[in-house]
This record gives C-alpha cells, structure tokens and sequence, in this order.
C-alpha cells in the first residue's frame, strides 16, 4: 500500500510506501510504482543522498525524488504548469492503485 498526500506549500506530492524502498533497490522500485499507461519514464540519477527519477505524464515532466537519510520520496513538477498537475498526477496514482 502507498499513501499519497499534495502537499501544496511545497508543490509536491508526498509518496508513503508502506515499506520504504532501500538505496540499492530505489531505481527497480521506481520503475515499478510507475508502470502505468499514462506515464513514460525518461531518465535515473543516482547521486550521494538522493536519487532522481524523471517521467512524463500529461505533455509534462516530474521527478520522482529518494532522499534515503530521511527516507523521503516526493514528486515535483518541472515548471509552474507541471506543478498545476500534481493534484491530478496524485489522483490518477490513487485510481490506478485501486484497479
């Protein structure tokens, strides 16, 4: 199960898997978790502290971000009218994993 919660202070949607993913396993995790129809993954980067995932989804690009000291996953939208599709983006999460 994965909870997904808009958080509008900070234009993003944050992502709560009921188990996190670790460091190793993030980029497999990520490929997973967005395996739907309306998205198409672009690029990984693994960095230090954080990995990045980058996908598209309704003629926009997001990132799917991993911070693994926190254990943090959030998406961000890349421009002020992606980030007008984050509450959609979270809605069709929500309807997807329903299905």
């Amino acid at each position: 199960m994965i909870d997904f919660q808009l958080d509008n202070k900070h234009n993003a949607i944050i992502v709560s898997p009921t188990e996190m993913p670790n460091d190793e396993d993030f980029e497999l995790w990520a490929s997973l978790f967005l395996h739907f129809p309306l998205i198409t993954i672009l690029a990984f980067e693994a960095g230090a502290d954080r990995h990045q995932l980058r996908f598209h989804y309704e003629q926009h690009n997001f990132n799917l971000n991993f911070e693994h000291y926190t254990n943090s996953i959030w998406i961000n939208g890349e421009g002020t009218e992606a980030e007008h599709l984050l509450a959609a983006l979270a809605h069709y999460f929500m309807t997807q994993m329903k299905q």
